[in-house]
C-alpha cells in the first residue's frame, strides 16, 4: 500500500523571498526523513491547472510514504501534524512566516507512469471506489513540444474549472513551462471519467500527446482522500466529516 500527502502553502506577499528560499532549504530535512520515500517541492499555477503564470504566494510539498502516520487524534493541531509529516524545521518555518496551509492525506488506488524514473504503482485495473476521488496528472514536456503543449492545453484548463463534479483543482510544477502537474478532486469516479473522456477538447489533447509525443515522462495516479485539514484563502477546499 502507498500513501501520499500534499500540503499547499500560501505565504504573505512580504515573505515571498522566504518562500523561494524554502525550495532549496527544505530539501535537507525531507531528504533525511526516513519515513518519506519520495518528495517534491513545487510551485503553483494561478488558475488551478496547467498554467504558464506562476502564483508566487502559493507553493506545495508532495510526499509519498509506505505508512501514513496517525494524524486524526491531533487533526486540530496543524503545526503538530506538519512536524510529524515533515519535521520541526519546516513546521516552524511556516509558522514563523505566518503561512496559510492546507494538507490532504491520500491512499493510492491505481495509476501508471513515473516521476524521475520512480514508479509508485503500475496497473491497468481501475479499482472501483465510491465517493470522492483525487487525481494527479503530471508530465515532463519535451523542449521541442513546449509551444504545441501550451497552445492546446490552455483551452482545456479554462474549461476544467466548469466541469461537472469538480470539487477543486491545483496547478503544481517543478519547473515553469516544462515540468507541470495538476492535482484535482472530483465528486466521483464517474464525474472524473466524464470530463476526461467525454469532453471533445480533452480527448483531442490526449490524442495529440500520443501522436506527436509531447512528453519525455508522464504519470497518472488516482487516490482515495483520507483526511484534510487547514485552509487556502480562508476555506478548506475539500472539507471531510
Amino acid at each position: 500500500m502507498m500513501f501520499a500527502v500534499l500540503t499547499v502553502v500560501r505565504y504573505p506577499s512580504r515573505f515571498i523571498y522566504f518562500a523561494i528560499s524554502a525550495m532549496a532549504l527544505f530539501r535537507f530535512p525531507l531528504n533525511s526523513n526516513k519515513k518519506i520515500l519520495f518528495h517534491k517541492l513545487l510551485g503553483c499555477g494561478k488558475n488551478g491547472s496547467f498554467d504558464i503564470n506562476p502564483d508566487w504566494n502559493q507553493w506545495a510539498i508532495l510526499v509519498f510514504m509506505k505508512d501514513l502516520p496517525d494524524l486524526q487524534p491531533i487533526s486540530e493541531k496543524t503545526a503538530d501534524i506538519h512536524t510529524i509529516l515533515y519535521g520541526t524545521f519546516i513546521s516552524k518555518w511556516w509558522k514563523r512566516f505566518r503561512c496559510e496551509t492546507w494538507t490532504i492525506a491520500l491512499e493510492l488506488i491505481d495509476g501508471h507512469g513515473s516521476w524521475d524514473g520512480k514508479k509508485f504503482i503500475e496497473t491497468k485495473d481501475i479499482k472501483k471506489t465510491t465517493g470522492p476521488i483525487a487525481v494527479l496528472t503530471r508530465a515532463t514536456i519535451k523542449l521541442s513540444k513546449v509551444r504545441h503543449f501550451w497552445q492546446n492545453v490552455a483551452p482545456v484548463s479554462n474549461q476544467m474549472k466548469f466541469a461537472s463534479g469538480l470539487i477543486t483543482s491545483i496547478g503544481i510544477g517543478e519547473m515553469p513551462l516544462l515540468r507541470q502537474a495538476t492535482f484535482s478532486i472530483w465528486e466521483s469516479m464517474d464525474h472524473m471519467k466524464t470530463f476526461a473522456y467525454s469532453m471533445h477538447e480533452h480527448r483531442e489533447v490526449i490524442k495529440k500527446t500520443r501522436k506527436e509525443k509531447w512528453y519525455s515522462e508522464e504519470m497518472f495516479l488516482r487516490f482515495r482522500p483520507i483526511m484534510t485539514f487547514g485552509s487556502l484563502k480562508g476555506d478548506n477546499p475539500f472539507p471531510m466529516d
